[in-house]
């Protein structure tokens, strides 16, 4: 299992959906704690609503807490959401038909918080799922920081579009001109000596020695190209 930075946590956002009677009082405080951000909603219509958030990564139905099986809520995820993560939370005096599958994991009561963390950390993107990569280049988009040769370095927006282009163009001689018209959204190329500062900084971030730099390359008269 990849491990996961705080940061990451952080930026993890996890639909609870529980109703009248809580499970377990401290499921939602401990995910908290760990770093998660836990939404509450406390029908399965709310949970359909909310699925339309983009930074969505999980949803836990806490049907021990509805005292239902919660077969229907997932289906419904399933159906509006085709590979949403889902962790379903059974209630004993309601358990599901021998073979029935609607959720990735399914846990049975009583177990801890701790259990909960390790069943849901499996189903959410690593890092390494995170990263764009082109050889020892690696960019978390995200977290707006690029590692190189074992050094982690933080961007800016700018930086990150920039060196997002040059990846997902590897190999490719990129004009100044494109580079400055796509990175900062203008058609006015008149002077493009910031995107030669901007380069700079990106070697400054991937190189090993950005005075003779081997990964963005300067093609004369034309523009740049990432070997990478």
């Amino acid at each position: 299992m990849a491990k996961r930075s705080a940061s990451q946590k952080q930026s993890t956002q996890i639909l609870w959906v529980e109703g009248r009677w809580k499970s377990n009082p401290e499921f939602v405080p401990s995910l908290q704690k760990k770093g998660f951000f836990v939404e509450i909603v406390s029908t399965g219509k709310d949970a359909i609503s909310s699925l339309t958030r983009q930074d969505l990564q999980l949803v836990v139905v806490d049907a021990a807490s509805m005292r239902t099986s919660g077969r229907r809520i997932c289906k419904a995820i399933r159906e509006r959401v085709n590979g949403m993560p889902i962790v379903l939370i059974a209630d004993p005096d309601n358990p599901l038909e021998d073979g029935e599958d609607c959720a990735n994991v399914t846990l049975a009561l009583p177990f801890t918080s701790r259990k909960l963390v390790n069943r849901i950390q499996p189903l959410l993107p690593s890092d390494e799922d995170r990263m764009l990569k082109a050889g020892p280049v690696h960019l978390d988009i995200e977290g707006k920081q690029v590692r190189s040769y074992g050094r982690s370095t933080p961007l800016t927006p700018r930086l990150v579009r920039l060196l997002k282009m040059f990846m997902d163009r590897k190999g490719e001689v990129i004009e100044r001109e494109d580079l400055f018209k796509k990175v900062w959204r203008t058609n006015y190329t008149g002077d493009t000596r910031t995107l030669d500062v901007h380069i700079s900084w990106l070697r400054q971030a991937i190189e090993k020695d950005p005075k003779k730099p081997k990964l963005l390359r300067t093609i004369r008269g034309v523009g740049y190209r990432l070997d990478a």
